[in-house]
């Protein structure tokens, strides 16, 4: 049998995963509307955006509009290819 390849420990998490696959369909993602997508808590999205932000794989800026803070996300180019790696990855534990 083959060594499975290791799965990335960031992207791994339920949470972790379903907003960074989000995240490859779309330029930007408001906060509210991931977490509409997700159905997470506020508190618990804000936890695991600040864990895909500090390792680099998503960008976040926080701003105001109409008077009313905002969080916009998007992916960057080393979360893109992390996501493929893990991909590729789950592919190997599909097809062994």
């Amino acid at each position: 049998m083959r060594p499975f390849k290791e799965l990335d420990p960031v992207i791994h998490s339920q949470l972790r995963l379903a907003v960074i696959s989000l995240l490859t369909v779309v330029e930007v993602a408001e906060f509210t509307w991931l977490r509409e997508q997700t159905e997470a808590t506020a508190g618990n999205l804000s936890v695991q955006i600040s864990k895909l932000k500090e390792a680099g794989y998503i960008d976040v800026v926080k701003k105001f509009s109409n008077n009313y803070p905002q969080t916009l996300c998007r992916i960057t180019p080393l979360g893109r290819k992390k996501f493929a790696e893990y991909v590729e990855a789950l592919k190997d534990y599909l097809n062994p």
